[in-house]
């Protein structure tokens, strides 16, 4: 028997796997691009989030119809991927179902593969009429045009690819059908093959299985998909504190605390020389980001939920929580981009997160609501990064809107938000 085919495989599994392997390398490198982030801590409640929302896809069925066909395509191509391993070890050893000696078993699983496959099959259809020709709003929005749009195609017709050859190997292996064992979607697609070399149909479905397999593990660095790899660290990382909580600068905070403080000196020139001042207040590019922020960004699915439900996007304002998310995205590969071809170091390339990707009047127009968060079904937080970039347009470039300007001078002045003396307190108590 030759091993030539047998030598052909290692070399496309270990290819592909090594691309896949520098691909990682360099979306963990991307990543840990941002400053640290205390996730410690709460391992409990992570452990929990990330088995109920990732595994149980728990805030995916919020949406009944999206959430149903989800799941069925998660589990169905979860699932149906165990017999890869059947395939790998055929592939190196030139064997044939190398499974099927597990006796009858082998005939349950591959049966419950088919029924899978056929509902992946339907579900992703769906999914491609919902996406391309129901006029559902949030798949219509001007961040989905270009190549969101072909990346979100793309991934589907993959799907229906694999699933479609994944039972044609199956019709076509002349062994696999007179067995009668298992094949029970793929025993009504057989006669199709009647007359035909079934033999090179079935090699050839079985050689572009697994080719497909490979394509899309290293596709995935380049599309929203990725969600499939990082759903399950996003969620353990994501934010365990109260949806309302918002961070404070520390120094700021220490700063306030000793100006309130009546056992201070404010003119003592030590009184605030301990505190921890940050070279930089807020973030203007992805770089002032912390690194769970940027794993945020890649793991977002572009579903559009989150702004769906956003209350500024409702009443027609620039803001959309996806845009965000995939702007951050952008700006972080563009950026790798830049350390790759600078050997590993980032220089300034005149461009910037804020004001080149994401505009002042969408980060205003954000109500810190958190409605945008809630409604991520992966724990995605596009609030912190909006805040962020505020803080950076405050206390940076003091870029602040004329009435929150107002707003904070009155509170400088007179102790409250409004234009009236401390002297005076009945005029604004009511």
């Amino acid at each position: 028997m030759s091993l030539l085919p047998n030598i052909i495989f290692a070399i496309l599994i270990f290819s592909g796997l090594g691309l896949f392997t520098r691909n990682v390398r360099k979306l963990r490198r991307n990543i840990n691009l941002g400053k640290d982030v205390d996730t410690s801590g709460n391992t409990k409640l992570r452990w929990i989030n990330m088995l109920k929302i990732a595994l149980g896809q728990g805030k995916m069925v919020r949406r009944p119809i999206a959430g149903i066909l989800h799941i069925i395509v998660y589990l169905g191509f979860v699932i149906i991927n165990i017999e890869v391993l059947e395939i790998i070890i055929d592939g190196f050893f030139g064997t044939h179902r190398i499974f099927s000696g597990i006796g009858p078993i082998y005939g349950v699983l591959i049966g419950a593969f088919e029924v899978l496959a056929l509902l992946v099959f339907v579900s992703v259809i769906i999914f491609w009429f919902r996406r391309n020709m129901v006029n559902i709003k949030r798949f219509m929005s001007s961040e989905m045009n270009g190549w969101p749009k072909l990346d979100g195609n793309l991934i589907l017709y993959f799907e229906i690819v694999l699933m479609a050859l994944f039972i044609t190997m199956n019709a076509a292996d002349i062994e696999f059908q007179s067995s009668n064992n298992g094949n029970i979607i793929s025993q009504f697609l057989a006669p199709i093959f009647e007359g035909m070399n079934v033999n090179i149909i079935e090699r050839v479905a079985w050689w572009m299985h697994i080719v497909g397999i490979i394509i899309f593990l290293n596709y995935l660095y380049y599309s929203k998909h990725l969600h499939i790899l990082l759903a399950f660290p996003n969620t353990y990382f994501g934010s365990v504190k109260p949806k309302g909580f918002l961070n404070n600068v520390e120094s700021i905070t220490n700063e306030v605390k000793l100006m309130m403080d009546p056992e201070v000196d404010p003119y003592a020139t030590n009184s605030t020389e301990d505190v921890n001042t940050p070279d930089k207040f807020g973030a203007s590019d992805v770089l002032d980001l912390n690194w769970v922020q940027l794993l945020n960004a890649y793991t977002c699915t572009e579903c559009g939920r989150c702004t769906s439900e956003c209350p500024a996007n409702q009443t027609g304002k620039k803001l959309s929580p996806r845009k965000i998310m995939m702007d951050t995205r952008d700006r972080l590969v563009e950026v790798g981009k830049n350390i790759d071809s600078n050997n590993g170091e980032f220089k300034l390339d005149g461009i910037q997160l804020l004001g080149d990707y994401i505009t002042n009047e969408e980060i205003w127009a954000c109500t810190s609501c958190n409605a945008c968060v809630e409604a991520c079904p992966i724990s995605i937080d596009p609030l912190s990064i909006i805040l962020e970039m505020r803080r950076y347009l405050v206390m940076e470039q003091s870029a602040a809107p004329m009435e929150l300007n107002n707003m904070m001078s009155n509170i400088e002045n007179n102790g409250a938000p409004w234009p009236y003396n401390q002297m005076d307190r009945l005029n604004w108590k009511n």
